[in-house]
């Protein structure tokens, strides 16, 4: 089981930058696929980056390719999403996901567990 609980959220202009953090409880946490979503009012809840357990591959969507960056410290348990350039399109509530193993890194049903989500609005 992995509990999982993002922070980092906030109210940004356009052009400006944050960083979010996703804490995981687990010791295991380690061999967990992690991801990031986001939804926005009216839409659908759409992928945003992944990171595999050793870090060794990144996906990430098309939006937000050179904007953003996924990372992870394993040691400390913790997952990262550094967002750049920030766009109002890019205000949404944005979930931490995480799974031990993941056919389609971009679909959201392959993720077992889920963030409860932290609010990023950026103004224009």
């Amino acid at each position: 089981q992995v509990q999982l609980v993002e922070s980092g959220g906030g109210l940004v202009q356009a052009g400006g930058s944050l960083r979010l953090s996703c804490a995981a409880s687990g010791r295991t946490f380690a061999l967990y696929r992690m991801g990031w979503f986001r939804q926005a009012p009216g839409k659908e809840r759409e992928f945003v980056a992944a990171i595999t357990w050793s870090g060794g591959r990144l996906d990430y969507a098309d939006s937000v390719k050179g904007r953003f960056t996924i990372s992870r410290d394993n040691a400390r348990n913790t997952g990262y999403l550094q967002m750049n350039s920030l766009k109002p399109e890019d205000t949404a509530l944005y979930y931490c996901t995480a799974a031990r193993n993941v056919k389609s890194p971009i679909s959201a049903g392959g993720y077992d567990y889920w963030g409860q989500g932290t609010q990023v609005t950026v103004s224009s």
